[in-house]
């Protein structure tokens, strides 16, 4: 299955998909012309578009054979029509345990409001509520915090549960392994 990477800064998701030896990504969009992240997908071959437009961003994954859409650190809010059209094909990374601390600021939020536990979420987007990180939970994995971590800190052990996670939570949606059930999400075997 063909991947298409959307990103907005570094791109250290995205090298973490680049990395991963079973996952097909076949175009990178970069929300700003300067998004570092753009780099990293040259140095791979891989075409990238930079554009914050989601007609052209829709024109460019499905030129390269795009099945599925992966959010990367992407800053910006996707249309209820844009994940439509990607019905249960598009997935997002994100720096807490959904629900909690849903939004931009969820490193931050979390360490000013004294949590002693945060994590990374990989879920799928769904059109009804594409703007708080709401989709079905795909995956998730818990991070100790504590009291003296700053949110520097914390993002940074996030940062390494991301890259592993991301990459598997594609894998399973590759390989068919994952069943929808209402809000719930099972994986097979």
């Amino acid at each position: 299955m063909k991947v298409g990477v959307l990103i907005s800064g570094e791109g250290t998701n995205l090298q973490a998909l680049l990395d991963a030896p079973d996952v097909d990504v076949a175009c990178v969009v970069a929300s700003r012309p300067q998004a570092p992240g753009i780099a990293r997908a040259e140095r791979a071959g891989v075409p990238v578009l930079a554009t914050a437009d989601e007609a052209e961003t829709t024109a460019f994954l499905e030129a390269h054979g795009v099945e599925l859409v992966v959010l990367a650190g992407y800053m910006r809010i996707l249309s209820a029509d844009f994940v439509g059209r990607w019905s249960g094909r598009v997935l997002n990374v994100h720096p807490s345990l959904l629900p909690a601390f849903p939004g931009t600021h969820a490193v931050r939020d979390a360490v000013e409001h004294g949590v002693r536990v945060t994590g990374v979420t990989v879920h799928l987007v769904d059109a009804d509520h594409v703007t708080a990180d709401t989709g079905p939970i795909v995956l998730q994995e818990a991070l100790p915090v504590s009291y003296d971590q700053s949110p520097a800190e914390v993002a940074e052990g996030l940062h390494a549960i991301e890259h592993r996670l991301l990459p598997e939570a594609v894998r399973l949606v590759t390989a068919g392994r994952i069943e929808m059930h209402g809000r719930r999400v099972r994986i097979t075997r």
